[in-house]
């Protein structure tokens, strides 16, 4: 195995520096390599917006490093706690062991203390964008809306193609905070923790509203990550549609074009743009969505009060060149298998108790809220499942599952023909999705991807056991 040293770019991620931009270690052979990073949690005042705020990092940096690997590659990240709490680190849409020091949800960092992470990506790993972030039960919320939010790039056989290789790349993070006039992080109410906390401070890798280049008669490519604690965001690019090539858990089939990204808590998106005009700055808008749906009405105090919401311009886009070479999208990108039928299904109904969601046990997936010494569900390593996920609440709720990705059957708009780790089921619907539970046994979590809810009990625990 070659070891793949993991070089942090200068300030996190760059104002959109492309891929050929980023600095990266050679190997000496084609066979797997050990990516090796360091990772130091901790609070610091930091640049966001222009000016000083005191947030919580990695390495400083918000967002964090970004980490690329290869299928069969082993990444190894030697993480040391620097706050004054416990966190630790969740390895968002990769498929590793939820065992161990793998993914494993269940470990706990205390203040001043240091682990060594092993995650070995299988050789069949899909490509795409994964990112890291804290899951300490009960904190989540509070982390990842100080900052700790990083990528995990996992390339493959449609990034090394030569078109693909020499597009522009940019890496969008978005995410939302509220810093007071002096630069500290105001903290959310009870109902605005109810409601899942939204910052009226909208940045993509830290800055506001910043400028992206186009190149026209050519091609453009995003990679966005959604790494609000719960804003969503609906966007827009003035005069232009996107071309869909990724979601959460890898390509797609078949490429396709829209005009609207809809992004909940925790999804990703290779979406590629092509450059139809010769010049011009176009907008891309953050369009209003409301997340309470059809039935919020209902919900008094726990409306009012509520951010606005008008339509944000997150970056502009403006053409700076112009392409040297033009090729066509193909057709066909990866097939991918539709799972077979399943051999069980089960139902999960999504619910607020007394008080809405002001104590813990107020938000629950049948009935009851998150009990880490409680196994929800216990499934046979290798089974193919129909889980039917009710949304019985006033709220929408964005679905994701630890460790292994899923299809969507029915009740949302994308077909089976696309791997998915988060989905929305909307406030009064339901979804139902299909999982084949693979390579790993162990405990894994599920769980609203709003990171109030989850701390507020909106979370269960899955074991797969070996039969």
């Amino acid at each position: 195995m070659d070891r793949r040293q993991f070089l942090i770019r200068a300030g996190g991620i760059a104002s959109f520096s492309a891929a050929g931009d980023i600095v990266r270690a050679q190997t000496s052979n084609q066979g797997p390599a050990l990516v090796e990073a360091v990772l130091e949690a901790r609070e610091t005042w930091a640049t966001l917006a222009g000016r000083p705020a005191q947030l919580y990092t990695y390495n400083g940096q918000t967002p964090g490093p970004i980490i690329e690997a290869r299928a069969g590659d082993t990444i190894r990240i030697s993480f040391r706690n620097a706050l004054s709490e416990t966190t630790n680190l969740h390895f968002h849409g990769l498929h590793v062991s939820p065992a161990g020091n793998a993914d494993n949800s269940f470990l706990e960092v205390p203040s001043g203390e240091s682990i060594t992470y092993e995650l070995p990506i299988p050789k069949a790993h899909p490509s795409g964008m994964f990112w890291y972030h804290p899951h300490m039960h009960g904190s989540v919320a509070r982390q990842v809306s100080r900052g700790m939010a990083g990528l995990i790039l996992i390339r493959g056989e449609f990034d090394d193609q030569p078109e693909v290789r020499d597009t522009p790349e940019y890496f969008m993070v978005l995410q939302d905070f509220d810093i007071s006039e002096a630069g500290l992080v105001n903290e959310p109410t009870t109902a605005e923790k109810a409601r899942g906390r939204e910052g009226p401070l909208v940045t993509v890798n830290g800055k506001v509203n910043p400028t992206v280049p186009l190149v026209s008669n050519g091609w453009t490519r995003l990679r966005l990550l959604n790494a609000s604690s719960s804003r969503f965001y609906r966007l827009r690019l003035e005069g232009h549609r996107f071309t869909i090539t990724g979601v959460d858990g890898g390509l797609v089939t078949t490429p396709f074009e829209t005009e609207e990204l809809l992004l909940v808590p925790g999804q990703r998106v290779d979406a590629f743009v092509r450059g139809e005009v010769p010049s011009g700055v176009f907008r891309l808008l953050n369009l209003p969505y409301d997340r309470f749906g059809a039935m919020g009405g209902g919900m008094n105090s726990f409306i009012v009060g509520r951010l606005a919401m008008e339509p944000l311009a997150v970056a502009s886009f403006e053409y700076t060149a112009s392409a040297q070479t033009q090729w066509s999208m193909p057709d066909r990108l990866a097939p991918i298998e539709i799972l077979s039928a399943p051999q069980v299904r089960r139902t999960f109904r999504f619910g607020m108790g007394m008080g809405m969601g002001m104590s813990a046990g107020g938000f629950t997936i049948n009935g009851r809220s998150f009990d880490p010494n409680r196994v929800d569900t216990r499934v046979a390593l290798g089974s193919v499942e129909d889980w039917d996920l009710i949304n019985a609440s006033a709220m929408d709720h964005p679905f994701h599952i630890h460790t292994n990705a899923f299809q969507i059957v029915s009740g949302a708009d994308e077909a089976q023909s696309t791997w998915r780790d988060v989905v929305l089921v909307p406030a009064g619907r339901s979804v139902r999705i299909r999982l084949q539970f693979s390579d790993y046994i162990g405990r894994a979590m599920y769980h609203c991807h709003i990171l109030d809810h989850e701390d507020l009990g909106m979370m269960g625990i899955v074991d797969v056991v070996s039969v």
